[in-house]
């Protein structure tokens, strides 16, 4: 048993070296990057005005946070990413319940959620504000339409792959559908449902983005699209590393939830 123990101790101390290992070099090679950057930046290898640099960047954030117009502007997109997100998962969870419930509803609509997932989003953006105004809820609805369908279409095909021997238990057992579908369906697709959770999250901020760039007049977006039209392209870096800052940690916060529901199954 020592001996099993010490080769198990020895095997997390190299997986904790390599994570470690890992951390480090992906640190030093976002370090290099903006060393590089900035000092292409200064020796003029690079157009400073075009490329912008990380002290730019770093002193155009600096400005508006102290004006505090930063805070109006990412607090916008965040909002209407997760309002979109929110909704999306809800309704997307519900939709593939329906489904699931009624075969032949799902071999009707079939064809137009994959037809509706394949359209590309952004010609649905001036549409959408045309039809429904340039607001907040155009923004909401532009970040749901690029991520609902495909959601759906992921989930039915997780309820539809649940292990059979356990819906026939359930029956066998004398349940309804509605046992099958609380007792079996849904719990074993939790797994897939927290991945659809980690794709949404980032389809959403595309798609609000996308929004922001035709119908707004806050929000990332619109300093991106607002910044390349006025030759502010300080503005439009910052906006993107912004973005970016965004969706690592949003990404982040449903690994610690996925995590989290691992340990309680």
């Amino acid at each position: 048993m020592s001996e099993i123990s010490l080769a198990q101790q020895s095997f997390l101390e190299e997986k904790k070296r390599q994570r470690n290992w890992v951390r480090a070099a992906r640190i030093l090679l976002f370090l290099l990057f903006l060393v590089l950057w900035e000092g292409a930046a200064r020796t003029h290898l690079i157009d400073a005005f075009i490329f912008s640099s990380p002290s730019r960047v770093y002193n155009t954030f600096v400005g508006m946070l102290l004006d505090k117009s930063i805070f109006l502007h990412v607090g916008s997109t965040l909002m209407e990413t997760l309002v979109s997100f929110l909704l999306v998962i809800l309704l997307s969870l519900l939709a593939a319940v329906l489904l699931w419930l009624c075969p032949l509803l799902s071999k009707v609509l079939d064809p137009y959620l994959v037809i509706l997932n394949s359209l590309p989003k952004s010609a649905l953006a001036p549409l959408l504000i045309v039809w429904l105004g340039a607001n907040q809820k155009t923004i909401v609805v532009a970040g749901m339409s690029v991520a609902i369908f495909g959601s759906i279409l992921t989930i039915y095909t997780g309820f539809s792959q649940v292990d059979t021997e356990k819906i026939k238990l359930i029956y066998t057992l004398g349940g309804t559908r509605r046992d099958v579908l609380g007792k079996v369906v849904l719990p074993s697709s939790v797994p897939i449902l927290l991945n659809t959770m980690k794709v949404n999250i980032g389809l959403c901020l595309v798609g609000v983005v996308i929004g922001e760039f035709i119908g707004s007049r806050q929000g990332l977006g619109y300093l991106i699209i607002y910044g390349s039209q006025v030759f502010k392209l300080d503005w439009v870096i910052m906006s993107i590393v912004l973005l970016c800052i965004m969706a690592l940690v949003l990404y982040s916060l449903l690994q610690v939830l996925e995590r989290r529901c691992q340990r309680h199954v």
